[in-house]
């Protein structure tokens, strides 16, 4: 099963519009004219414009349409600007109260229409949404800005971070998260330097819309339609189903249409026997965005990363990156270097060490024939099936989704933290396959809603990712509204959807992140859930991918999809045994990608990239992670987390939290595994905690001792 290893695809929340002004590009304008509403959307009809009525303040689907969308974000940017401007402007001294709280309540219609807006534009878009997007995404930077380059206010804020030390301590490390914020923002700036940084940031926030919408038709048009199933040779029957039904609903009958994952090596490579086949896929996927026609992203990314070097010196720093990691637990760009590179030699040298193995194998399955970069994954697959008799085509009809969702991830929220799962039906959703559920505690409580939605569509972005709707708050005594997103392909009416045991262990990591933000006990909204930072959000999920391991969890969801018999133990020995395997392509794929995401983001300002494909290349040969037969996880071109999903300079974070996962669940095997008193001083210890308390002082609280990466690199197979 090649791709056993849990490769990084998921997206964290975006942050909330109304307390994460700074961290978003999702802000919205100062100068926006009256609404020009259509007739059929007045105030009363909007659904935006008042709170939800549905339980927990969940969206109302069946109300929304596409045509409420602008006049709520137009409404909602004038309304959260006016209550902006009557905090700075009031003529008492700032305290706590009157500035910092005040600012964690506004912008209530803002955070609600934001939040579907842009959980839809990644899930389930359309041209109408994709205009909306654009026109609105300018808007949202100049709002931002009018919001944190606004010297009065900064001045409250200053005020109240002076006697910081006179508060309750989440309230004080609010305060100081407000003050970094607006720092970081260009809040000291002169005013020849603001206005150069809000055109910057107007300017990103459009380039990076853009970056996503290209990179999504791309994937689209790019996917490889094969008029014979002759070129399926070794896809499963539910496989050969699924690409006759993507190839119907593209409108393209009687053939069979392969669509692309986001990353560069695509998981149906394992599968196809057909040497021609595989390499149209793999070329497809990997020219993605660099083919010369309208949706080519190169000069895209040259310009975000130019203006994002330039946003840096103004603002103080040298690099993008240095902007980036001083609010980071990394800290700097040298410690991410250092950390990366100091895995490298072993990385490379497991690398090479598995090519040799398949090369051999490639030697005789095809005397005098080269092993290429198509290969990689389907040589691998047949190497595994000979080094422990495992094959993929054996292991997927014990997984099928909802048995792996109710009996596996279910099973382990029970056990771990005591809460149970109860499906909603009467709660409308924004496409078929969405499903909701209520997550009450062991007491019978309430503690948030869950909605899933897990097959691919063209209208959804590759990946996976979990988001909000609603976030918990004591302030505002909200409960969490939390979404989990994937890109499981959908079988054919009647036919059971089998997933790969790789896809396994991306359900449990996003359900990771789930339940981070579903057991969040903040006060404040800045300070709640999953608002934590980018090289710390990833523990939760990782921490949650070896619970698909668990013998327990396996014998609940590994259950044949027509036989009802359980997985075999020696076929899940070999699972067990199988699972190192392939670790040398897993790491350096991520950590190529990695470092060039390093690459491109400590340019400075006055570099220019004349060749993004020639940077990229030279990049990943400076940094010794150039490899002929891997390539990175990313390819610059659509290299979606770093230029338009908040991972820029940041994709080294899923190693960085993996140190912190890999360490903390070796320690809760040595103190019993998946039980009620471990789940319960990790959800009190860790996932409650959102912000309030320092991501690493959180670690060490629960762990009782400072990090030890030995269990990473036996994690990864790497010792």
């Amino acid at each position: 099963m090649a791709g056993m290893a849990r490769r990084p695809d998921s997206r964290t929340p975006s942050p909330n519009l109304r307390p994460r002004l700074v961290a978003t590009l999702t802000a919205l304008s100062m100068a926006v004219a009256a609404p020009a509403q259509d007739e059929a959307v007045q105030d009363t009809a909007n659904p935006f414009f008042q709170p939800s009525s549905l339980p927990f303040l969940a969206p109302e689907f069946d109300r929304i349409t596409d045509a409420h969308y602008l006049p709520a974000f137009e409404k909602g940017m004038a309304d959260h600007l006016a209550e902006i401007r009557r905090i700075a402007d009031l003529k008492e001294p700032a305290t706590f109260e009157n500035t910092i709280e005040a600012m964690e309540r506004s912008g209530a219609l803002l955070s609600r229409v934001s939040k579907v807006f842009f959980n839809l534009t990644e899930s389930t878009t359309n041209e109408r949404l994709q205009a909306i997007q654009s026109e609105v995404a300018p808007k949202l930077a100049r709002h931002s800005d009018a919001i944190q380059l606004d010297p009065a206010l900064f001045a409250r804020i200053e005020a109240v971070h002076a006697k910081r030390d006179e508060l309750p301590a989440e309230a004080k490390r609010l305060v100081e998260r407000y003050h970094t914020n607006f720092v970081r923002s260009g809040a000291r700036l002169g005013g020849e330097a603001k206005d150069r940084l809000r055109a910057i940031n107007e300017e990103l926030s459009t380039k990076t819309t853009e970056f996503q919408e290209h990179l999504l038709a791309d994937t689209n048009a790019s996917a490889v339609f094969l008029e014979d199933e002759s070129a399926l040779a070794g896809l499963d029957a539910a496989g050969i189903s699924a690409a006759a039904g993507a190839a119907r609903a593209a409108g393209r009958e009687g053939g069979y249409l392969l669509t692309l994952q986001l990353p560069s090596s695509q998981g149906i490579l394992s599968q196809l026997d057909v040497r021609e086949t595989r390499q149209k896929v793999y070329e497809a996927a990997t020219n993605r965005c660099c083919r010369g026609n309208d949706d080519d992203t190169r000069d895209l990314v040259r310009s975000i990363a130019k203006l994002r070097a330039e946003r840096a010196a103004l603002l103080g720093y040298e690099t993008h990156a240095d902007y980036v990691l001083a609010d980071q637990m990394a800290g700097t760009p040298a410690a991410v270097r250092e950390m990366l590179t100091s895995m490298a030699a072993a990385i490379v040298d497991k690398a090479r060490s598995e090519a040799v193995q398949l090369r051999e194998f490639f030697e005789r399955k095809y005397p005098g024939e080269q092993l290429h970069p198509w290969d990689w994954t389907w040589a691998a697959e047949q190497v595994r099936k000979e080094k422990y008799d495992l094959d993929e085509a054996e292991v997927r009809p014990y997984f099928e989704l909802d048995r792996v969702i109710e009996d596996g991830m279910f099973f382990v929220a029970q056990q771990l933290y005591g809460v149970t799962m109860k499906r909603r039906d009467d709660l409308p959703t924004y496409h078929e396959d969405v499903r909701v559920y209520e997550v009450l505690d062991a007491d019978g409580s309430s503690v948030g809603l869950f909605y899933t939605d897990y097959y691919a569509r063209p209208s959804k972005r590759g990946g996976a990712w979990m988001d909000s709707f609603v976030d918990q708050t004591g302030l505002l005594g909200t409960k969490p509204v939390v979404v989990n997103v994937m890109n499981i392909q959908k079988p054919a009416p009647g036919q059971p959807t089998l997933v790969s045991f790789d896809e396994v262990t991306t359900l449990f990591h996003e359900f990771g992140h789930g339940v981070h933000g579903l057991f969040s006990q903040a006060r404040y909204p800045m300070l709640g859930g999953t608002n934590v930072p980018r090289d710390y959000v990833e523990f939760p999920s990782q921490f949650h991918e070896d619970f698909a391991f668990d013998p327990a969890v396996l014998a609940r969801c590994a259950i044949h999809h027509e036989t009802g018999e359980p997985i075999p133990d020696a076929l899940l020995a070999k699972i067990q045994a199988a699972r190192n395997f392939g670790q040398g392509f897993a790491s350096l794929e991520y950590v190529a990608a990695a470092l060039l995401d390093m690459a491109w983001h400590t340019l400075d300002a006055s570099t220019e990239i004349d060749d993004v494909l020639a940077f990229e290349r030279q990049a990943l040969e400076d940094a010794k992670v150039l490899h002929p037969l891997i390539p990175p996880r990313y390819r610059t071109p659509y290299f979606a987390h770093i230029w338009s999903s908040g991972y820029s300079a940041g994709y080294y974070a899923y190693m960085w939290s993996e140190a912190l996962a890999a360490d903390a669940f070796a320690m809760v095997m040595e103190r019993g595994g998946m039980n009620a008193e471990n789940g319960a001083r990790y959800r009190a210890q860790v996932l409650s905690r959102g912000d309030t308390v320092e991501p690493m002082e959180q670690f060490r609280t629960f762990q009782g001792r400072a990090l030890d990466t030995e269990a990473l690199m036996k994690r990864r197979g790497l010792k």
